[in-house]
């Protein structure tokens, strides 16, 4: 199974970084959808002129963060970080990998991992990798591994997001010296536009979750705050402790399209700072081109994918579904809870 995966990623980088030269129609890609699901047509979302990867990263070479958005699970966007790590790396060899996949309080493991005192598996197990690290996070892991390259978990510790969701913010008052410490200062730090798309977002899902989610919904955003305040206190610590480094930040796309999330509050905290976003766009079934001038304010450079097949046609397993997985565990407990 590794050595299929592997082949089959040597494969889809291969052809898909040769995309712009190989391309045979009358028309440019931003008029021609993406044939497969690996498939991706970036842009330059001023111009609107289509990239190839490289021009991307030479047009990106002196920027100090630069955070590709993805959808969790969509291999283009997967493919599509990995291939523009390596064309920054030749043009700045010096980087640092941020990751909203792994927690804070995973980072030992993360290093252990980096330094070679553990095994893939023993890494995935210590560090609380997502179910799809394999197929979707190996391949930015290995390359900054094999090129000595740091690595920041850069996400907030699951368990106090969790409790902050259930408590309200005043659950870091209870949280130990240590690991209070752990986390930013004005650690819920809030931007204009943001609690209107997150209130937005919860309304599209709101059938779905339950009434709960309804009631918890400001303490949910501030848990959403504390995740987007805490990745951005972290690149910032690393850009301060690699000054001459180049920063990527790999996130799921709501924390930082339209500059809002991580992104404004990286601007707030550090606006001398020179900040750069990457967005996927769903390429709309109705549109014959890409439709860069409604999806502009998304980032700074978009790229357009495929949709992923439609997970339910029934809407009551979809309640079902959605109800679980917003349920919590019986054995997860916060601070104050009783024994």
């Amino acid at each position: 199974m590794k050595s299929l995966f592997i082949t089959a990623l040597a494969l889809l980088t291969g052809t898909l970084a040769g995309c712009a030269a190989t391309f045979h129609s009358s028309k440019s890609s931003t008029e021609t959808r993406p044939e497969t699901l690996y498939e991706t047509r970036l842009v330059d979302a001023n111009s609107g002129m289509q990239l190839s990867v490289e021009a991307l990263a030479q047009k990106l070479a002196h920027t100090d963060v630069i955070i590709i958005g993805e959808y969790h699970g969509h291999q283009a966007a997967h493919f599509l970080q990995s291939r523009i790590q390596a064309a920054l790396y030749r043009q700045q060899p010096l980087q640092v990998l941020s990751m909203e996949q792994f927690n804070l309080d995973n980072q030992t493991a993360v290093d252990a991992y980096l330094d070679g005192k553990t095994g893939e598996t023993e890494f995935i197990e210590d560090s609380g990798a997502w179910d799809n690290y394999r197929a979707s996070y190996r391949p930015l892991v290995e390359f900054a591994r094999q090129h000595g390259l740091p690595i920041v978990a850069a996400n907030a510790p699951a368990a106090i997001v969790r409790c902050v969701g259930r408590k309200g913010p005043d659950y870091l008052n209870k949280l130990p010296a240590n690991e209070r410490a752990q986390l930013p200062g004005n650690a819920f730090m809030d931007t204009p536009a943001y609690l209107d798309k997150f209130s937005a977002a919860i309304a599209n899902s709101h059938s779905a979750a339950g009434e709960a989610m309804s009631e918890r919904m400001l303490n949910t955003y501030k848990a959403q705050l504390l995740r987007d305040n805490t990745m951005a206190s972290r690149i910032l610590s690393a850009h301060k402790e690699h000054p001459n480094a180049q920063i990527i930040h790999t996130t799921g796309t709501f924390h930082s399209e339209e500059h809002l999330g991580t992104v404004a509050l990286l601007r707030q905290r550090a606006p001398d700072a020179s900040v750069a976003v990457i967005s996927p766009v769903v390429w709309p079934a109705d549109a014959e081109k890409a439709p860069v001038e409604k999806f502009r304010n998304k980032g700074d450079f978009l790229y357009f994918i495929q949709p992923l097949p439609q997970e339910f046609l029934d809407e009551d397993r979809e309640r079902k579904a959605m109800s679980a997985r917003f349920q919590r565990p019986n054995n997860e407990t916060c601070q104050e809870d009783s024994p």
